[in-house]
Parts: C-alpha cells; structure tokens; sequence
C-alpha cells in the first residue's frame, strides 16, 4: 500500500518539476555579447572618472562614441584626451541631465544609440537629519531622474534601429544601490532606485533585443569621489566602524 502512493505521488510531483526544469532552461538569463565596433557609444558623465575611461575604451574598439556632460570645457578637454590616445574625434554634448528637453536635443543631435551608458552621478554623504532637502532632491535628480530622461530620450530610437545586432543600455550604479550605508540615504535611495528601474526595463526591451545591464562599482578614483571623501571625514570616525561591518 505504501508502495503505490509513492508511485502515485512520484507521478502527481515529477511532470511539473521536469516542466519547471524546461522552463528554467529556455528563459535563463544568457551572456549576450554586444557588439560596438562601427556602432554608435553614447556616454553620459563622459568628461571625466568612469565615464571617460569607457569612452577611451570604446573609441580604442572602434565605436562611434558621443559623450554628454554639463560642463562644456570638460568635455572639449576629454575629447582632446581621447583624440590623442586613440586617434579617435568623439562627439560632445553639453546638457544637465535634469532638463529633459535638453537632454532630448542632444540625443536627436547625435543619432539612433545602440549602446547608452547611463553613468552620470553625484554624490553628497551626509546624515539625513543633517542634510538639507536641496541636496536630496539634488542627487535624486541627476541619479535616478537624470537617468529617466536619457533613457526616455533615446529608447524610441534604440528600438527602430535595423542592423540586427542586440542593442544594450548600460545603468552605472554603486555597491551602495545594495547596501545601505551609514551617511548615504538619499545616495543609496538613488542607486536602489535605478536597480529597480532597470530590472522593470528589461521586461520592456527584450522584445526589441535590447540588453539591460546594471554595474555596481566599489569606491573608485573620481572627481566625485575626491568630494565625497571631503564630506565623509566630516562624518566622523562611525562610517569607518559601518564599513568594516
């Protein structure tokens, strides 16, 4: 008796594991290579840290490469930079990526994407209790709106692009869009934020054979790093003891 309802129990439990495991196996995540070379690189953040080391990378590797930034200076001084070590005349579009009828004209400037790298950031450590709304509101804006509006700006385009090959966006977020840190609220909301964001993305893009990635940095030598340090060691000797924790 045992016997026949561990058969009959064997027959109920194994047709839906092995659909579960057939399932599992045709919609698992798969490396998809991207392919850059003659394509087009568009970079925001791309005048300095992060931002223009990958626009050094993708000009070496023979991308059409655009960089956007606020500060038009630093962008004619990235495209020099790049231009001599690569041999490489990059496109540079200044616009704060809080205005998105800017951020609109530049994308429509610089033509169809088929890789966009959402890199721009800010960063300001402080306790919330501390810190004034502005500065919230300041690193919601670029982090996480910012990254709306050039997404938002670019995606109709991405989407009727007719090479065939996949497309990709590329969202820069922080370990601290993964952990919470003591002095980050309003940056870590930020980054958790743009998690969220990308992985609903996905969903909507696939379809069109365009990849999501998300990238989560450790600290890293930048121009806002350099500032932000300035601001932790005002926190005190505590965000030493939260970051061995």
């Amino acid at each position: 008796m045992a016997d026949s309802n561990l058969g009959y129990l064997s027959l109920l439990v194994l047709p839906p594991l092995v659909l579960l495991l057939l399932l599992y196996a045709i919609v698992k995540p798969r490396p998809v290579r991207i392919p850059i070379k003659n394509r087009h690189v568009f970079i925001t953040g791309g005048s300095s840290g992060i931002g223009l080391a990958l626009a050094h990378q993708a000009a070496r590797e023979g991308a059409r490469v655009s960089i956007l930034a606020r500060d038009k200076r630093k962008l004619e001084e990235a495209k020099e930079t790049i231009l001599l070590s690569t041999g490489i005349d990059v496109a540079v579009f200044a616009a704060d990526v809080r205005d998105a009828d800017a951020v609109r004209k530049a994308v429509d400037e610089a033509g169809a994407i088929d890789v966009l790298v959402c890199n721009q950031g800010v960063f300001v450590p402080r306790e919330l209790e501390k810190q004034e709304l502005d500065e919230v509101r300041f690193m919601l804006d670029v982090n996480l709106m910012g990254s709306f509006n050039v997404v938002k700006a670019a995606l109709s385009g991405m989407k009727n692009r007719t090479d065939g090959f996949p497309a990709a966006i590329a969202f820069m977020s922080s370990q601290a869009g993964q952990v919470g840190i003591y002095g980050y609220a309003a940056y870590s909301a930020s980054k958790f934020g743009i998690r969220g964001f990308a992985e609903a993305l996905q969903h909507e893009v696939i379809g069109d054979n365009i990849r999501v990635s998300l990238i989560f940095p450790p600290d890293t030598e930048t121009p806002g790093l350099e500032q932000g340090v300035d601001c932790l060691r005002k926190l005190g000797f505590i965000i030493d003891i939260c970051l061995m924790v």
